[in-house]
């Protein structure tokens, strides 16, 4: 059995349509179940889902994963349909529908996991704030003082700027 980190998890952890979403294909490897069986317990529960919780990604979105990440084309063992993107909220009924102590311990993983990117989104969001506050304050003074604050603005930058944790080529609204 693979030991699941909080880094293989954040590894898997995408920005598609303005959420932060991971693939039924990493779920089911992390679960140490097949992507068929984990869609079909899916399947059966699907009233658990709602499109907030989960949806299948589109032609275009699926040509971008073909490319970007690693999805093997059609035919060259790759996936037949597109694949189904989960959102925190259908990571987390997930516990509901597979029920096996390894998919528990996953689940509480990849629960924390998304907590943890929450943190130091907002930590950074809180620090840039309070930079923004001081460099008003003091806008009027010597330009070394101004110079400090560049290079602090600098570091300020978001943890996981969206270019890190998105596929490139999806859009915030989809296609």
């Amino acid at each position: 059995m693979k030991i699941v980190t909080q880094e293989l998890i954040e590894n898997k952890i995408y920005l598609l349509r303005g959420q932060k979403v991971m693939f039924d294909r990493d779920l089911a490897a992390l679960y140490g179940v097949s992507t068929g069986n984990l869609n079909k317990a899916v399947k059966r529960k699907i009233k658990r889902f709602p499109e907030d919780f989960i949806f299948q990604i589109n032609k275009t979105e699926h040509k971008s994963l073909v490319f970007q990440i690693g999805i093997s084309k059609k035919g060259r063992g790759g996936t037949r349909f597109a694949p189904y993107a989960f959102t925190e909220h259908g990571i987390a009924m997930l516990s509901s529908v597979l029920n096996s102590e390894r998919a528990i311990q996953v689940n509480i993983a990849i629960m924390r996991a998304f907590v943890r990117i929450r943190h130091l989104i907002d930590g950074n969001r809180e620090f840039a704030q309070k930079l923004s506050q001081l460099q008003r304050k003091y806008e009027h003074h010597d330009y070394q003082i101004q110079r400090l604050f560049d290079e602090f603005r600098k570091l300020s930058l978001p943890v996981f700027k969206e270019k890190d944790v998105r596929v490139k080529g999806f859009d915030k609204k989809g296609d």
